[in-house]
């Protein structure tokens, strides 16, 4: 456990609990952020185009967050050697700041302090300050982030630590406001005390940093006491995680815990999991039970307004219990896990609401976050300026509107979008004492819906048809009146691990949504596309990775690309998260490359980051000395770790490849969850994904579905989207297109059962299905009806 002494007392003041604040699992959650959460909400840098009167080094970088403080006149430096030197020459602290460029408190803290002179005065004469982009240098935000989580029992951004000239963290925090307020100490209050303490208890400083680093290494680099879980600790793991989300679901708005809530994906991920092996069992009303609250969640998340109803996609989170007013701003790693969750749930319920849901979030990446290339961007901002020409920027200007632009805009059709959107004069952030404490949005309206559509056409006596085309007519102005705004900041940096789990959903959306029913109905900002377009998303996106940010000669990945790759190398999280991704596309799309690639990776994330001794990854290769702690991260967050979708990718290619791989991939797998035991025992809502895949080991014989023939005909097609038109998490399929050379060579070395089968296939056909579980396969079969019911029994 963390010491709290490890810091020298004199150091030990609290910055504000606000700003961009990691959440946390619901048993991790010991404090709520206060009301003051949107307290000072302002601007972001300034709209003007004046000349600049400072530049630092910043300037010459790529990150988007290190060029917003390109023009402070506080003397930044990149984190490199060059700051540490000059550090080391100085005997001077550190003044660390991490953020990323559409975090808006990170704005809050630039403009009242980054951008004074007093303070850059400050800075420049007492410390060596570096600016770090968190999405850009994960591995470096992780140790300094774990430091003041472990230290004061929570963490967010900006994250201002102070280390000494050999990084070793002295003190921290998050968000401090200029001048001491709230009963806490401001930011020129702590840079005091910081260079009195430094001047006069540097030794001791620089030991309660040593010692404070040493402690969470070894608290966060534990290794297996065994090489397996029981079986039972698997299963319990899985039902104790259920039942602490169960615990803390709000059954009036859905989501687990109360306000703020956030969009946590793999917690509905845990629930559609259970659901289905409750369904095998033939325990369906406690499936059903799981249904209602993931269908409760969803609905009320697509209704609210952290779902952007006018252009699409989903904003960071909601402030208040009701998921109505957001933070606004919109990451891509929220879009497709968010995506996944819908489209999963379309698959048990076969309610095309979900499936439209789906479309709205890739849609919206389509429309708004992709690049000529391929390549999928990172953010956009919360802030924008209210209009062109204003000087600063405010929180949500984009989205939000007044009771009158809507009449003016709508005419006819305002008053029933009004009562729809729930749109007022005063307006309407007044559903919570969470949504607005400080009336910041006086005035102002966030769309959400309060009932449901069919409750809404009947109340105005129109057919649900009409009444939505109706709305969407209305959202289409909305939305070409909202492209005329200034818009948000667009972080264009590419991320492997996020383009991972964006690749995945466009793969998966690909073939389930060919399921949708004959007829389905799209409505503005839904653009109805044909679901094969999804996969082509997928498949540039991953080939703009390949091209532009893996080396061949190698087989490693860079984190990274704006402008070209970035320096930091690829970590765990996107080896991880981007083997998922060419799973999916694979099993989804067919093509052989995007398995082998997979493989390779494989092979390369388990030489840079496998601990082979105790088990588990590490989260960084371990080559940077800079960066003090390799950690073994199991938190399934808003991100799942790197741990948890490594050990479900191993468990997968364990069940296509055969031989001494497969078993060895398994062994790996088992290993690595044995070193997160006392977690999965202990603290199942902590690592909910991670649950998962301990139950997928546990499961006997993975179902395999082969499908052999012609990839290129429709009757392939036919039987692929057959195979998915069910959701089963333990399955694998398998295509093959017997007249490929290239494929038949591959499986003849890589599953030489699987080579057989195929050689065996009659050729007549072209597209025979293979159903094969507990060493046993059915007799092939070649419609897609007998497909559908031979795995709906199976």
């Amino acid at each position: 456990m963390f010491a709290a002494t490890a810091a020298c007392p004199l150091l030990r003041f609290r910055s504000l609990p606000l700003g961009c604040y990691i959440s946390p699992s619901r048993s991790y959650r010991q404090r709520r952020p206060i009301d003051c959460i949107r307290v000072l909400a302002m601007a972001g840098s300034s709209t003007s185009a004046a000349p600049h009167r400072h530049t630092n080094r910043l300037a010459s970088e790529h990150s988007p967050y290190l060029l917003q403080h390109a023009h402070n006149p506080v003397d930044w430096y990149p984190w490199g050697e060059e700051a540490f030197e000059n550090a080391r020459k100085r005997n001077v602290p550190i003044f660390l700041s991490i953020g990323y460029s559409t975090c808006h408190w990170c704005h809050v803290m630039e403009v009242e302090s980054f951008e004074s002179k007093e303070i850059a005065k400050m800075l420049n004469e007492w410390f060596v300050s570096i600016k770090v982009d968190r999405e850009e240098r994960p591995d470096v935000d992780k140790v300094y982030m774990t430091y003041v989580s472990a230290l004061y029992g929570g963490g967010g951004w900006p994250l201002s630590v102070f280390l000494s000239p050999n990084l070793k963290p002295l003190m921290g925090g998050t968000y401090f406001p200029p001048d001491d307020n709230y009963g806490r100490p401001g930011f020129k209050t702590v840079l005091r005390k910081v260079k009195e303490a430094w001047e006069t208890k540097c030794e001791m400083l620089e030991r309660g940093g040593t010692l404070a680093i040493e402690q969470l290494s070894e608290a966060l680099s534990a290794a297996a006491k065994s090489t397996k879980l029981s079986d039972e600790l698997a299963q319990a793991s899985l039902k104790t995680c259920s039942q602490q989300l169960a615990s803390s679901y709000d059954p009036k708005f859905g989501g687990f815990g109360s306000a703020p809530k956030f969009p946590r994906p793999v917690e509905v991920c845990l629930l559609l999991y259970e659901s289905k092996k409750l369904m095998e069992n033939g325990r369906q009303s406690e499936a059903n039970k799981n249904m209602q609250m993931i269908c409760n969640t969803l609905q009320c998340m697509a209704r609210g307004g952290i779902h952007d109803h006018v252009g699409g996609g989903f904003h960071r989170y909601s402030v208040d219990e009701c998921w109505h007013v957001p933070h606004f701003e919109k990451m891509l790693y929220d879009q497709g896990q968010v995506a996944n969750v819908y489209l999963d749930t379309f698959s048990i319920t076969r309610d095309t609401f979900y499936a439209s849901i789906t479309r709205d979030v890739l849609d919206y990446l389509r429309r708004e976050m992709i690049g000529d290339a391929g390549e999928i961007y990172s953010a956009e901002d919360a802030d924008s300026a209210e209009h062109h020409g204003a000087s600063r920027k405010k929180e949500g200007a984009f989205y939000v509107w007044t009771s009158q632009e809507v009449e003016e805009l709508l005419g006819e059709y305002a008053n029933l979008f009004k009562d729809h959107y729930y749109i007022k004069p005063s307006g309407n952030c007044d559903l919570s004492r969470m949504s607005d404490p400080h009336n910041e949005f006086k005035g102002k309206n966030v769309l959400i819906e309060r009932e449901d559509i069919p409750s809404m056409a009947s109340k105005w006596g129109k057919s649900v048809d009409e009444y939505c085309h109706i709305m969407a007519e209305c959202c289409k102005k909305l939305f070409d009146v909202r492209s005329k705004r200034p818009r948000p900041h667009l972080d264009d940096k590419v991320i492997v691990s996020w383009n991972g789990l964006a690749v995945s959903s466009f793969a998966r959306a690909s073939r389930i949504l060919r399921t949708e029913p004959k007829g389905t109905k799209y409505y503005f900002p839904v653009v109805g596309c044909d679901p094969n377009e999804y996969l082509e998303v997928a498949e540039k996106a991953a080939s703009f990775i390949r091209r532009n940010l893996y080396d061949l000669s190698t087989q490693r990945l860079q984190h990274s690309f704006r402008n070209g790759p970035s320096k930091a190398p690829g970590f765990l999280d996107d080896y991880a998260f981007l083997i998922n991704g060419l799973l999916d596309l694979y099993e989804f799309g067919g093509k052989i490359d995007w398995l082998s690639w997979a493989i390779e990776l494989q092979a390369t994330q388990d030489k840079l980051f496998l601990d082979r001794e105790g088990g588990g990854y590490y989260n960084t290769p371990g080559e940077d000395p800079s960066v003090l702690l390799r950690i073994k991260e199991d938190h399934d967050g808003a991100e799942p770790s790197g741990n948890s979708v490594a050990a479900i990718n191993l468990i997968r290619l364990s069940s296509i490849i055969s031989g001494a791989s497969s078993e060895d991939y398994r062994r790996t797998a088992e290993h690595l969850l044995a070193v997160f035991e006392m977690r999965l025992k202990d603290q199942g809502i902590a690592v909910p994904l991670m649950c998962c895949a301990a139950d997928m080991l546990a499961v006997q014989s993975r179902k395999q579905v082969v499908l052999v023939g012609d990839k290129a005909s429709a009757e392939f097609d036919d039987m692929v989207a057959a195979v998915f038109a069910s959701y089963d998490p333990n399955r694998t399929v398998i295509q093959i297109d017997r007249s490929s050379k290239e494929e038949m060579e591959f499986w003849e070395n890589c599953n030489p059962d699987i080579a057989r089968m195929a050689k065996g296939t009659v050729e007549d056909k072209q597209a025979v299905a293979h159903v094969c579980q507990d060493f046993v396969c059915s007799p092939p079969v070649t419609d897609p009806d007998a497909l559908r019911a031979l795995l709906d029994k199976a």
